[in-house]
C-alpha cells in the first residue's frame, strides 16, 4: 500500500530510541524525511541519522531541544525547515515517567512529567499550527498517549498517567479547533510494550505482564508505529480526534 508519504517532512519527539525510534524507522521506509529529536542523547541520536540514511535512502537530521521550553521548540523547528523543508506532520512522542511511586513522589518530579509530557505536546503542537495556519498548509499531529490514562498502573505512576490522561483531552479539543482548516490531530493509547521504561519490570517477571495481555504477549515497538505512520497518511484523511488503542486486548470496546 502507498500511503503517499515520500518527501515528506516529519519531527518525532524523543525519536531516538524505543517507540519513536520505530516511527523514525517507518517513516523513514516511507520516503519520509525525518527529523529526530533529543535532548541529551546525540550519539544515539546521531547514529539512528546514519542508519536511516543507509537503510531508507533518505534524509534524516538529528535536533536537540527540551520539548517544554518555547525557545527551544521555536529553534527546533526552525532548524528543520532549513535543512530538511517546512513540517507536515508532528508525533508528540517523547515523555519523562517519574521512577517513585506517589506517597514518595515530590512536586518537582509530578511537574517536570507535566512539562515534558503535556505541557511538551501543546507546545511543539501550537509551534506547527501556527506554521500551518501562517502558510494556508495542511498537516497531521499525532499524540503518544498510554493505557495507563484508562487503566492507571499498579506501580504508581500518578504523574505519568495523568499527563496521559490530558493528552486524550487536548487531541479533541485542537482537533476540533483544527478541524476547519485541515490539520487532523489523533491519538495513539499503546499498551504494554517492551521499551526501556518497562524492561526492568518485565525482565523481572516476563509471564506476570504476559498474562495481562488477552493477546498473551507484550507489544512490539514496530506494531504501535505502523499504526502512528498510518495516522500520518493520505489514507488516515478521514480521521481527527481519535484515540487508536494499539494494546493487544487491554482496551476493548
Amino acid at each position: 500500500m502507498d500511503l503517499g508519504l515520500r518527501d515528506k517532512v516529519a519531527l518525532v519527539t524523543g525519536g531516538y530510541r524505543g517507540l519513536g525510534r520505530s516511527i523514525c524507522q517507518m517513516l523513514a521506509d516511507e520516503g519520509v524525511r525525518v527529523a529526530i529529536n533529543h535532548r541529551h542523547s546525540p550519539d544515539q541520536a546521531n547514529e539512528l541519522v546514519r542508519q536511516i540514511r543507509e537503510r531508507s535512502g533518505v534524509d534524516a537530521i538529528a535536533v536537540a531541544g527540551d520539548v517544554a521550553q518555547e525557545a527551544d521548540v521555536a529553534r527546533m523547528f526552525d532548524r528543520i525547515e532549513q535543512d530538511l523543508g517546512p513540517v507536515d506532520a508532528l508525533v508528540n512522542n517523547a515523555a519523562y515517567c517519574p521512577p517513585a511511586a506517589t506517597i514518595d513522589l515530590t512536586l518537582e518530579e509530578f511537574e517536570r512529567a507535566m512539562r515534558v509530557n503535556l505541557a511538551g505536546t501543546f507546545l511543539c503542537s501550537r509551534e506547527l499550527v501556527r506554521r500551518l495556519l501562517a502558510t494556508g498548509c495542511k498537516g497531521k499531529i499525532i499524540n503518544i498517549s498510554s493505557q495507563a490514562a484508562f487503566r492507571g498502573s499498579e506501580s504508581g505512576k500518578t504523574a505519568y498517567d495523568a499527563s496521559k490522561t490530558g493528552i486524550i483531552g487536548f487531541t479533541v479539543s485542537l482537533a476540533r479547533e483544527m478541524a476547519p482548516h485541515g490539520i487532523l490531530v489523533n491519538c495513539v493509547a499503546p499498551g504494554l510494550m517492551y521499551t526501556d521504561m518497562l524492561a526492568p519490570a518485565v525482565d523481572a517477571d516476563p509471564e506476570r505482564f504476559n498474562r495481562r495481555v488477552p493477546l498473551g504477549r507484550l507489544g512490539k515497538t514496530e506494531e504501535i508505529a505502523a499504526v502512528v505512520v498510518f495516522l500520518c497518511s493520505h489514507h488516515a484523511d478521514y480521521m481527527t480526534g481519535a484515540t487508536v488503542d494499539v494494546s493487544g486486548g487491554l482496551a476493548m470496546h
